[in-house]
């Protein structure tokens, strides 16, 4: 699959664009391992392979261990490999990603509040809808993953 065309050349004003809120995220009281694993599990759920390889990248940079990353997609059945508020974050990263199906619950939204404050909620969710926007760029365009570039 070759490269269909080079949005950052072609709109380099947009892609800056998402590039600040992508700092403002970076900022936010969130850690960036808790963001770098959110957008994991958005680019997981929408097969964003550019995606997958640079936060697998990241989390690996940033010293997750193979074992956790390695069931991100599977974290309801990891068992305590994930703590509270990593497992909150995954299941509001799946039902806002996926919102179209979920229509983002009160259940959802319950349990999210009950471990993030108001302020990280809506740090989260715009990192959530961040990823699904590059995620949406980077498979429309095909961009190449780094670990095929790299054969």
């Amino acid at each position: 699959m070759s490269k269909r065309l080079d949005y950052t050349q072609i709109a380099p004003a947009g892609v800056k664009a998402l590039g600040g809120v992508y700092g403002y995220v970076m900022q936010s009281d969130l850690s960036p391992v808790l963001v770098d694993l959110v957008y994991l599990r958005v680019s997981q759920i929408n097969s964003c392979a550019y995606c997958l390889d640079m936060h697998k990248r990241d989390l690996l940079q940033k010293g997750m261990k193979v074992e956790k990353l390695a069931l991100v997609q599977a974290w309801r059945e990891a068992g305590h490999l994930f703590d509270d508020r990593e497992r909150a974050a995954l299941a509001w990263a799946e039902s806002v990603t996926l919102v179209a199906q979920t229509g983002v619950p009160d259940a959802a939204y319950e349990a999210a509040r009950a471990v993030f404050n108001e302020r990280e909620l809506v740090d989260l969710t715009i990192a959530v809808t961040l990823m699904n926007t590059y995620n949406r760029m980077a498979i429309s365009f095909r961009n190449t993953p780094q670990a095929v570039m790299e054969q």
